[in-house]
């Protein structure tokens, strides 16, 4: 299909206009790829043309690195500085590269904590003169090491580390924190992304930079505001002493313009994610794109995408910054400097970098407010009125999956739940999240090409089922052992009553761990945490050996005090992360089930959509692809081409720009759940990907490939 050019005034204008798209900022594409998802302005994209439309059918393997480490899910886009390449493993171990041929030049682990299992995106590089820094994360610490060696640099912090808990109230310094995302620099400081708890638990997320050189906190921005600050009048008076209330937290990066020094933040909900009676109001700075002075981090504008949030709706990824083309007050072409956000629920929003005035239309609707007893639900949402969504929005009684074998039980599940509107409330008799938890959006991120000024999404669907509960009374408790109690409150909503898990959305069975994993390993797990299970840091140590003792079943049987009251302080609690599936495992509505959308920014039009994956065995019985779930964003070049691999059938793509032709696929060693990198090495350009599943089903993998011509 033809990319549209919109606003096009007098023939004159034509030829200036079309150079003027087809020039990405050349201060933030660079022939390597020095920054997460390619530069400052997270825009995915590479100006290489030595792989082109025309010849990336032949590339080939050109090296393979083995971490040697498959303790989970590598979502890793490495980057790649002066010919090193520099990235992480599943258990959050950084290491360097020759990036011409993949031999290891250094690899780090902390001896103090050499093993941590959170996901790690990648690192972070810093240089002022021989003085060169990759800052990185595993577990609570942020660490400064020796590009060069990879050793920690002692006058960072402590010996070489710090903690990021440094600026948060003493009511979180023993609530569970990590990043799974690379900080973004600004002169000599970095800000950092952090992952907390989603429940009642969760420490509040306040955006703190912190200075490279020394490690020393340099500002805060609260997210949950405190008396006298803009916005607390948005939440409950007590809200921020954050006794039950917290997060609200940046997890999933940030982009930031260097020339204007702004910073631009994407927040996630406020925890508790489902129930929020115990924090009425709008609030604010939850779901919020922030535009703040990086210098300082005070607040310029901000918008927020969801009011008072109780479906779990965080900005999954980090704005993308572009440029976009409208009329001007006199009817010539001019360019806007613009920040696009996609949402988990399919929207994409774009601004005025600097104003914060949306480029299109938005309007506040009326969604229902029949909400759980003690919620007092937001009663309009923001829905931009262009662009179209880039995922569908509700589900219909007749969209259930027509290959399924049982269509009829689905469809009478389906009519027994909440399900007419995406913004439907949380309910005791069930409700339909679609798009689904994982978005819609996701944490890859959409890339931009400012040749054709086109966005591309790749984006799920699939359902999940929310059921709400009522807090486990102290009756319910009773006649249980201590380790019992503790598992049904903290660990049952993902893993089950009868700990057998839903290892399609992507939780183990816990039954007879003990003749799986060691009792050293489990601890580790439960205390810190593991790829996307928050760590329950909070349990006093007699409470996590409870809880061991009857995973391991080594718990004498007699009950522990009758009657006792429960630990969770909200009167709702949800039952668990059920995705809506059909009995054979495929989603239960109707495909396409993953799809790649080519989005124009100038118009709001979409030039082109495919389906994104496919389930082979159903290929095989004559079934059109279907797509499916796929985590990890696609990455652009001035060759034309559009890399992605993110997708649970394992494969790795690349295709036509402009068209969303295919144009190559092959099979990795494991799932590519990450983004690509792109970028020359000794005169060749290259893609790398990291292959490592253990994610939805798939097989487990831990090794880089990259890929370049013959």
């Amino acid at each position: 299909m033809k990319v549209k050019i919109l606003f096009l005034g007098a023939g004159a204008l034509l030829g200036g206009l079309l150079l003027f798209n087809f020039v990405q900022n050349p201060s933030l594409a660079t022939s390597e790829w020095r920054e997460y998802l390619g530069g400052p302005d997270r825009a995915h994209f590479s100006p290489l043309k030595q792989i082109n439309v025309d010849n990336v059918k032949d590339i080939k393997l050109a090296w393979e690195y083995h971490t040697g480490d498959t303790t989970g899910q590598i979502q890793c886009n490495p980057i790649v500085v002066d010919g090193v390449l520099y990235a992480t493993t599943a258990s959050v171990q950084a290491f360097a590269l020759d990036a011409a041929t993949g031999k290891q030049l250094w690899r780090f682990a902390d001896s103090r904590d050499p093993q941590w299992y959170n996901t790690s995106r990648g690192v972070t590089y810093w240089a002022d003169g021989d003085d060169r820094r990759i800052m990185y994360t595993a577990g609570p610490w942020l660490y400064a090491l020796n590009a060069q060696t990879g050793k920690m640099i002692t006058s960072f912090g402590d010996s070489g580390r710090v903690s990021l808990r440094l600026g948060l109230p003493e009511i979180a310094q023993n609530k569970f924190i990590c990043s799974n995302t690379p900080g973004t620099i600004y002169k000599d400081l970095i800000v950092m992304p952090v992952r907390l708890s989603e429940g009642p638990d969760a420490a509040p997320g306040h955006v703190r930079a912190f200075n490279v050189r020394t490690g020393k906190l340099a500002w805060t921005f609260r997210t949950i505001p405190h008396p006298g600050e803009a916005g607390y009048e948005t939440w409950g008076k007590e809200n921020w002493k954050n006794t039950d209330v917290g997060a609200a937290n940046n997890w999933a990066g940030m982009a930031i313009d260097r020339e204007r020094g702004i910073l631009y933040v994407p927040t996630g909900s406020a925890g508790y994610d489902f129930y929020g009676g115990n924090r009425p109001g709008q609030n604010l700075y939850a779901n919020c794109l922030l535009a703040l002075d990086a210098a300082t981090g005070k607040r310029k504008w901000h918008f927020q995408f969801v009011h008072h949030d109780v479906w779990d709706r965080d900005l999954p990824s980090p704005p993308t910054l572009v440029q976009v083309n409208r009329d001007g007050p006199d009817g010539r072409p001019r360019r806007i400097d613009a920040v696009a956000q996609i949402t988990k629920s399919g929207f994409v929003f774009v601004f005025d970098r600097v104003t914060g005035k949306s480029l299109f239309p938005i309007q506040e609707r009326v969604v229902p407010t029949n909400g759980l007893p003690g919620e007092v639900p937001w009663a309009t949402q923001p829905v931009p009125l262009k662009p179209a969504p880039f995922s569908r929005q509700t589900i219909g009684d007749n969209d259930i999956n027509p290959y399924a074998k049982d269509k009829d039980e689905l469809k009478a599940r389906l009519a027994k739940m909440r399900h007419k509107d995406q913004f439907e409330l949380p309910s005791q008799d069930g409700t339909l999240i679609f798009p689904g938890f994982d978005g819609g959006g996701e944490w890859g991120g959409p890339a931009y090409d400012a040749e054709t000024g086109l966005l591309f999404i790749n984006s799920n669907e699939m359902a999940w089922e929310m059921k709400m509960l009522p807090t486990s009374k102290t009756e319910e408790l009773a006649g249980l052992t201590q380790g019992q109690k503790i598992y049904k409150i903290n660990c049952a909503g993902c893993h089950g009553d009868e700990r057998k898990g839903n290892p399609a959305s992507g939780y183990p069975s816990l039954v007879d761990v003990g003749a799986r994993r060691d009792y050293a390993y489990v601890s580790t797990i439960v205390k810190n945490g593991k790829g996307m299970m928050p760590g329950f840091s909070y349990l006093k140590d007699e409470e996590r050996n409870a809880l061991l003792a009857f995973l391991f079943n080594r718990e004498k049987q007699e009950v522990s005090g009758g009657k006792v009251a429960t630990t969770f302080p909200l009167p709702f609690k949800m039952k668990g992360y059920d995705k809506f599936q059909s009995e054979e495992g495929y989603p239960a509505i109707s495909p396409p089930w993953g799809q790649l959308s080519a989005l124009n920014l100038n118009t709001g039009e979409y030039e082109w959509k495919i389906v994104l994956g496919e389930f082979k065995e159903l290929t095989a019985r004559g079934i059109p692809p279907t797509g499916c779930e796929n985590y990890g964003g696609p990455v652009v070049t001035a060759g034309g081409v559009l890399f992605i691999a993110a997708t649970k059938d394992g494969m790795f793509r690349a295709f036509d720009k402009r068209t969303g032709k295919l144009l190559f696929q092959t099979e990795l060693p494991a799932a590519g759940f990450a983004t690509p990198s792109v970028y020359e090495a000794g005169g060749k350009q290259y893609v790398v990907i990291a292959c490592g599943g253990t994610k939805l089903g798939t097989k487990p993998g831990d090794s880089y490939v990259a890929f370049a011509l013959p």
